[in-house]
């Protein structure tokens, strides 16, 4: 059965059709400049990378220009072969604890949501009304990446706020990156043969979040009601004095726009650094005693060890660490830094095994308590499991 797993943001479309249940890659890709003018796209067929220029005015021609990648390739005959189509959907409040069958009730949640991820969720919209047109007879499923985080007792996903703000306006704690750190804990149950498991798993990339999963399920995470709780990121803050927002108002005139764009793109390892928010730039700076990257990785690396230490003692013990993402699964430095700030937990490094990028390894030595790993994510392929196991 073909399924094509699908992330729409508002200018761009990422895409891979699987042949499951086998998992097989047949096609995959991502379109750029969707709708802005200068749109070009990239192709992964039979091994081969193709760029290609062309303009898209929108989704929906993205995606016809995407069926016709797929007959002129020879990866399916007819539209009829594809089954069904996976969408990503970051938003998904408390209505959705799994991967639902999309429909015009589900469709309209999802947009009423947007409020809680502007950028995200009107883009899913765009996406999945535009494949519904060109694929018309395929089953249509909305994977949330907050689904994960429903099992979050109330103790830890609520705010000590007034009890009226989550009644009426659902402010609580959502979290996000749950269909990677699905994917991660489900693998590292795998490795360990067993379900009854305590795991720490770490997406860390330009946005980044912990999460605590116990026997599958998780129990707490980072992010909270926006992706800007938790961890310090590219460009995003973390967690602050929420008294900071109204003091800095007052004393610089900032509107509230200008306060919410400030944390969330101006600051982070962006700001400590004075440099960039890439963390290969901020090692880069390292190597060269560039005192304000150092100060930045500090900052990055402490936030990190604070959440691991925390979930650790939340559940008693953890049976294993895992490293995903971008900067979780390439850099080895940070990696380093990390393990070495847990030696107290009886967590320790094997130097050898983590110097490698990109490869699911184990990277503690043998006498750790602790296992620490690096797993590989693969989001789009959860996304086609969670659908296939719908349809």
């Amino acid at each position: 059965m073909k399924i094509l797993s699908v992330n729409a943001g508002s200018s761009s479309l990422k895409f891979q059709l699987y042949d499951m249940p086998e998992e097989k890659v047949l096609l995959s890709g991502l379109m750029e400049r969707i709708g802005i003018g200068n749109s070009f796209y990239t192709i992964k067929v039979n091994g081969e990378k193709i760029k290609k220029e062309k303009e898209l005015n929108n989704h929906e021609e993205a995606f016809k220009v995407l069926v016709e990648e797929l007959e002129s390739n020879n990866v399916v005959d007819s539209l009829e072969e594809i089954k069904g189509i996976g969408h990503r959907v970051v938003q998904g409040g408390d209505y959705f604890d799994k991967t639902v069958v999309i429909n015009q009730e589900v469709l309209s949640k999802i947009e009423e949501l947007s409020s809680l991820a502007p950028l995200h969720n009107p883009a899913a919209v765009t996406g999945i009304k535009a494949a519904m047109h060109v694929f018309v007879n395929a089953i249509q499923t909305a994977v949330f990446d907050t689904a994960f985080h429903q099992s979050i007792p109330k103790e830890n996903y609520l705010y000590a706020l007034p009890y009226s703000w989550y009644e009426n306006y659902k402010v609580r704690r959502y979290g996000a990156h749950g269909t990677s750190h699905k994917f991660v804990s489900e693998r590292m149950n795998e490795i360990l043969g067993r379900t009854n498991t305590k795991l720490i798993t770490c997406h860390i990339g330009n946005g980044a979040s912990i999460s605590a999963v116990v026997n599958g399920k998780c129990i707490n995470t980072s992010m909270g009601l926006t992706p800007n709780a938790g961890l310090i990121m590219g460009t995003r803050c973390g967690d602050i004095d929420a008294s900071i927002i109204p003091y800095i108002m007052e004393k610089t005139g900032m509107s509230a726009k200008e306060i919410d764009n400030a944390i969330n793109k101006e600051s982070g390892l962006l700001a400590i650094s004075k440099k960039s928010s890439d963390s290969r730039d901020i090692e880069d700076g390292i190597a060269n005693g560039d005192e304000n990257c150092i100060l930045a990785q500090k900052m990055y690396v402490r936030r990190i060890v604070d959440y691991i230490a925390k979930y650790y003692v939340e559940m008693n013990g953890c049976d294993a660490i895992c490293f995903t993402a971008g900067i979780g699964e390439n850099a080895i430095d940070t990696r380093r830094d990390v393990i070495n700030e847990l030696s107290s937990l009886g967590i320790y490094l094997d130097s050898e095994a983590n110097n490698v990028r990109g490869k699911e390894r184990l990277i503690s030595t043998k006498d750790s308590k602790v296992q620490c790993w690096i797993i590989p994510t693969d989001e789009e392929l959860m996304i086609a499991r969670d659908t296939f196991k719908l349809l």
